[in-house]
């Protein structure tokens, strides 16, 4: 897709200077850009039009590592080391987010500038009409374009927030930037989007950051699903904010997982998409715009390559590559988690590394195999197992990385969804309506990819053990725990089962104390890492500590200019 770097602050809940390139803030809170719109009502050409629908993608190529910082640490097994605990990422990471946090500003802030930059286009189509050098054809593209990412965006919002403003003009009042509207609005909304994008849309199309109508309908599957489990209200979330159970398990509405099994069919039956042979595949530079997988993915060019922002997933699971005693940015909470996988588990070797070998670092020439680099072990007491799904890896042997930063740049484009999702979602749909064994089946495609034993039917903990193993990593697991409304006792039930939970890990003594100091065999003591482990230690508490029911939701941030917007708090912030 053409990008665009003109972002325009549309709303209140806009305003602000959208500059910079960081992992976090990247913003100018001095700069007061009034929210008006400039420049002439209606289209005269083709690349006129398509440029103005092109605008609403960029505010996302902000948001791909954000995403992971705030629904990845706001669950049992991700961590964030990025800065100290008093620092964004950290305080996400120990279930103490507030109104002041960047994360949940910047997602809630610019998913709002993308949606006024939708609103632009929409108002635009519909004043404009063809003639010599503008096509009926790119109205009609644009304007679906810019329906497909403003409801992508509500569906983040809604999700994320509950009952959000749902602003669909150019030009809102404040009642419409303040008011919050039913979660049912919002998705009915979604709906009415994404079904006449899908009407304008191209079947298909081979640059993935392209909307089609498969990626329509696999967000419209993913809606319904989520829909149908009748998210909480206002009013529920109040119920339990205060305390540490969760709400009663849902109570499914049919019609709408019908319909996440329709919109799921009409991606399977397009034979456009199919799961990659080689689950490892999916990841890395060489997979964009090439693996079947892909549906619909946010494009990343790199910082200062005309990206707004690159994807520092590349950068966070991975900050130090082969300095192994600094801190990650962002990691998983426990080396247990490696269990969660079987050994047999083809997507374990790719989710979860314990070992890499460093290509900057060749122990034999000419070098014929990933084992002539020099190997480095990411296990206990140095250190802890690194995400893998976002390492550059060398293009013949996926063991082996660069060292260098320039050898892990932030070009990698963050796969929104995938077809194993769609997958996933027909099945936990057609579970939820009786029909486990039909469940199964659709589950199974997944697990003989990844080499494992299949189901004759489906249990619940099978359903939710899958979503798990095949998009680790892929911000989605909040999101789960929400819609089978048990993210406090998960964190609850198994962060105490994690083997950096124990009092062994509560500081460099007790770790001494327990497990003593390497020798070299000169009698000088090996360097450890202990204070990285008693760190782990602290915030796995402070989750166990922090966890309540108001993290069904995020806090209402101010605006990217550090404004209040307005808008009614959620229950417990």
């Amino acid at each position: 897709m053409t990008k665009s770097l003109k972002h325009l602050a549309l709303t209140a809940i806009a305003a602000g200077s959208l500059a910079g390139f960081s992992c976090k803030k990247d913003v100018d809170p001095g700069d007061t850009t009034p929210p008006v719109i400039t420049g002439e009502s209606v289209w005269k050409t083709d690349q006129e039009a398509l440029a103005t629908a092109n605008a609403a993608f960029p505010p996302w190529q902000r948001l791909s590592s954000s995403f992971s910082f705030l629904l990845e640490s706001t669950s049992e097994h991700t961590i964030s080391f990025e800065g100290a605990d008093d620092a964004d990422g950290p305080l996400v990471s120990q279930l103490k987010t507030d109104v002041n946090n960047w994360y949940p500003t910047k997602i809630f802030n610019y998913i709002y500038v993308s949606i006024g930059e939708a609103n632009r286009t929409i108002g635009k189509a519909d004043s404009s009409r063809a003639g010599d050098n503008l096509t009926q054809a790119s109205i009609d593209l644009a304007r679906a374009r810019a329906k497909f990412i403003r409801a992508h965006g509500y569906a983040y919002l809604t999700n994320l927030w509950g009952e959000v403003p749902l602003i669909l003009t150019p030009n809102p009042t404040q009642a419409e930037q303040t008011t919050r509207k039913s979660i049912d609005e919002v998705y009915t909304q979604i709906v009415k989007d994404l079904t006449e994008a899908e009407a304008a849309l191209p079947g298909y199309d081979v640059v993935r950051s392209n909307p089609s109508k498969g990626a329509a309908n696999a967000l419209l599957a993913r809606a319904y699903l989520q829909w149908a489990s009748k998210p909480l209200s206002q009013s529920e979330v109040a119920a339990i904010a205060g305390g540490k159970t969760d709400p009663s398990a849902a109570t499914w509405d049919a019609t709408r997982l019908q319909k996440a099994v329709e919109y799921a069919d009409k991606v399977i039956s397009s034979g456009n998409y199919k799961l990659q042979d080689d689950f490892e595949t999916n990841f890395g530079v060489p997979a964009e715009d090439k693996a079947a997988e892909h549906i619909f993915t946010i494009h990343h060019d790199g910082d200062g390559l005309g990206d707004a922002q690159g994807n520092h997933q590349t950068h966070c699971p991975f900050t130090f590559r082969f300095d192994l005693y600094q801190d990650n940015h962002i990691g998983p909470a426990d080396v247990t988690l490696l269990n969660r996988f079987a050994d047999n588990d083809k997507r374990k070797h790719f989710s979860l590394f314990t070992k890499l070998y460093n290509q900057d670092e060749p122990v034999a020439s000419p070098v014929s195999k990933a084992s002539d680099y020099k190997e480095y072990d990411y296990v206990f007491p140095v250190t802890s197992p690194r995400i893998g799904k976002f390492v550059h890896r060398n293009s013949k042997y996926n063991d082996v990385a660069p060292g260098s930063e320039a050898g892990q740049p932030n070009n990698i484009n963050r796969i929104e969804i995938r077809y194993a999702e769609v997958l996933l979602t027909k099945a936990e749909a057609l579970f939820q309506l009786g029909k486990t064994t039909e469940a199964a089946q659709v589950i199974n495609q997944l697990r003989r990819r990844a080499g494992v034993e299949e189901y004759t039917t489906l249990t619940h903990e099978q359903l939710e053990h899958e979503w798990y193993l095949e998009l680790f990593f892929e911000q989605r697991h909040w999101s789960n725990l929400v819609r089978w409304r048990k993210l406090v006792s998960t964190i609850l039930t198994d962060v105490p089962t994690f083997e950096y939970y124990k009092p062994d890990y509560s500081s460099v003594e007790s770790q001494v104390a327990k497990f003593g100091a390497e020798s070299d065999g000169t009698g000088s003591k090996v360097k450890t890492n202990y204070p990285f482990f008693a760190k782990i230690y602290k915030h796995l508490h402070a989750k166990t500590d922090n966890i309540s029911g108001k993290f069904y939701r995020f806090p209402i941030p101010k605006g990217l200019s550090g404004n209040d917007l307005g808008i009614t708090q959620n229950p417990g912030y």
